[in-house]
Formats: C-alpha cells, structure tokens, sequence
C-alpha cells in the first residue's frame, strides 16, 4: 500500500508541474483579469458581473499580447512583450516550486535554490510559448533571404 501511495504522490507532483508549465504563460492574464474582476467586485459589479469582467480583461490581456508580439517588428519591443509575460510566469513558478519543496527538503537554503531554479525554467517557457506566437523576422539586407520570391534554376539557367 505505501508504494502505491509513493508511485501516486511522483504521478500527481509529475502532473501538478506539468500543469505549471502548460499554464505559465497564462499567468499575466490571469493577474490582470483576477484584479479587473475584484474591481468590478469592489465596485458593485456582483459575483457574476466581476466573473465576467476578469474572464474579458484576461481574455483580452492574452489576445492583444499575442497580437502585438506577432506584429510588432523592432526586437527590443518583441523582448519587452515577451519579458511582460514571462516575469509574472517566473513569479508564479519561483512561489509554486518553494510550495513543492517544502513537502520534501527541509533545508531552507535548498529549497530557495529550487525555487529560483524552477523560475528560470517557468519564466523562459512562458518566453518560450510566447515566441511560439509570431513568425520568424526575415533576414535584413545583405542576408540570405529576400522579400520576394527567388528564381526557380533550372538545367537550361546553368551555365557550362
């Protein structure tokens, strides 16, 4: 019975941070639609007016993100989208890896490394995802690509 309990505690710590990954670039949307919500709460909006302004204000905060980082051309602006949504993500992943650590490493000199080391990796996959977004920057001048279309070669082109 306890390695069954054992092997189950590894399978959902293994999901739990599954989850942390899939969902950290979710977290600036949800920072900003969970304080829009508790406005409209504190505001006289209601349970169901605040639900519905923080599930609008999230929505909209990931919909302009990905927008903007696809359409946005100067790298540096690309690298401040990016960091707006990675630095939350890093945050939420630095608190949710010294939660799990506690469970099991009493030191708390090597709990504060996991966690540090775990809002590297959350924040540079939320990075990650967000580039995920936006098509690659063709070359500039002078590169190996072009705008428009290269010419097709053919046998009769060769020269010989």
């Amino acid at each position: 019975m306890l390695v069954i309990g054992l092997i189950l505690s590894m399978f959902g710590i293994g999901l739990f941070c599954w989850l942390i990954f899939t969902l950290a670039v979710y977290a600036l949307p949800f920072f900003v639609g969970l304080t829009a919500g508790m406005a409209a709460f504190h505001g006289g909006a209601g349970v169901i007016g605040a639900l519905l302004v923080g599930i609008v204000a999230g929505a909209l905060t990931l919909g302009v993100g990905q927008i903007a980082f696809a359409v946005v051309r100067p790298l540096p602006l690309r690298a401040t989208i990016a960091a707006a949504f990675a630095i939350p993500a890093a945050i939420a992943g630095y608190h949710a890896v010294l939660g799990l650590s506690q469970i099991g490493i009493p030191s708390l000199v090597w709990r504060e490394v996991f966690a540090w080391i775990g809002a590297i990796f959350i924040g540079g996959t939320a990075w990650t995802r967000m580039t995920v977004f936006a098509e690659p920057l063709p070359l500039r001048p002078g590169g190996a690509s072009q705008d428009g279309p290269q010419p097709v070669l053919t046998a009769a082109t060769r020269k010989g």
